[in-house]
């Protein structure tokens, strides 16, 4: 019997948690995140985080011993590097030079895990015409120079200390924390057959509070990432200035779509800028990688559920815009399933190996 683990997304405005046993979602919530309680994607009191995750559950009848974690993307540092052929003890005592080029702090106060995504042994070995083969290297050579690939995290101890702290609080067991690049290949694993593209190349989009996160996938692996400053905070700031409010109530107001306001020329304008930009991200990638067949989008995150703003995209882009809701199985059932698929993932890579 497949283990139950719980799939926590801390959002912006959001806290999101997913029940997942197996691949099925069996319940699900998604509640309003105090203010305050998360600072640049930390959270500022684990007491009362964990305190609400207990009640949260207790309020919604759901139950189970594990948790999963999907770290906020300002708290973790993800990377997809090459290299050699090592043990486990041997990684994880190299990886941390991996980012000493990203890590101004000192590189000891991080805690550092991988994921292998493919080796070049895994590759078939080229045929050589008839008389190749002099000066062929030895074994233990070619050993060697193979390759192992992986995404590489990194996040800081404490951080990692105060979640299993939370955790305990809320009466949890922690059994994982990964990035987002990391939900998002767990839910291509797991994606039925049926939504998959032909061409096997999938970008993600994430229409977060402060920004907007592109990540492209060939089959499960990531081969780009975009990060794009014009997050759904840009439409807060047109909305308080319309209605001369502060941008808490204004961001109340675009969620509550309150006096259509969604429809507004304003906010059709910064819409239609938005999508200017990830057209302009998407044509960078293309021109980039002038192989690619990527037609296809699953959009996810806060600004999923403004359907004006979903409009503009697909009127701007021509590509397939799909409901993240395709990634996960019998998503069409989960009600706000495109907000919940980070939480899910997170789960899922515990619960649907």
């Amino acid at each position: 019997m497949a283990e139950t683990i719980l799939g926590i997304d801390f959002g912006y405005d959001s806290l999101k948690l997913a029940l997942v046993s197996g691949k099925q979602v069996k319940k699900s919530v998604i509640v309003p995140m105090p203010k305050n309680l998360l600072k640049d994607g930390k959270v500022v009191s684990t007491e009362t985080m964990g305190e609400l995750i207990r009640n949260v559950l207790k309020d919604n009848g759901m139950s189970c011993r594990g948790a999963a974690v999907a770290f906020p993307n300002e708290t973790v540092f993800v990377r997809s590097v090459s290299m050699p052929v090592m043990t486990h003890d041997q990684l994880i005592y190299n990886l941390p030079y991996e980012f000493r080029d990203y890590i101004t702090d000192e590189l000891k106060n991080y805690t550092y895990d991988y994921a292998v995504i493919g080796s070049d042994s895994d590759k078939q070995p080229e045929e050589k015409p008839e008389g190749e083969g002099e000066g062929e290297k030895p074994a233990e050579e070619e050993e060697k120079e193979k390759a192992m690939h992986l995404i590489a995290a990194a996040v800081q101890t404490s951080v990692l200390d105060d979640t299993k702290a939370m955790l305990r609080k809320a009466g949890l067991k922690f059994s994982s924390a990964v990035p987002a690049v990391c939900s998002y290949i767990n839910l291509i694993r797991n994606m039925d057959k049926e939504y998959r593209p032909e061409s096997g190349e999938y970008c993600i989009l994430d229409l977060g509070y402060k920004e907007v996160r592109m990540y492209m996938f060939k089959n499960d692996v990531n081969i780009a990432s975009r990060v794009l400053e014009v997050g759904m905070s840009v439409i807060d700031d047109v909305i308080a200035e319309a209605y001369n409010v502060d941008v808490h109530l204004a961001h109340t107001y675009l969620l509550s779509n309150y006096d259509n306001c969604q429809n507004k020329d304003a906010c059709i304008n910064a819409f239609n800028n938005m999508a200017v930009e990830l057209m302009r991200a998407v044509n960078f990638y293309n021109f980039s990688n002038p192989d690619s067949h990527l037609s296809d989008i699953w959009v996810c995150g806060g600004g999923a559920v403004i359907q004006t703003l979903v409009s503009a995209i697909k009127n701007t882009l021509d590509m397939h815009i799909h409901k993240a809701s395709e990634l996960v199985k019998d998503g069409d059932k989960i009600e706000d399933c495109n907000s919940l698929v980070l939480a899910i993932g997170a789960a899922l890579n515990l619960t649907g190996r």
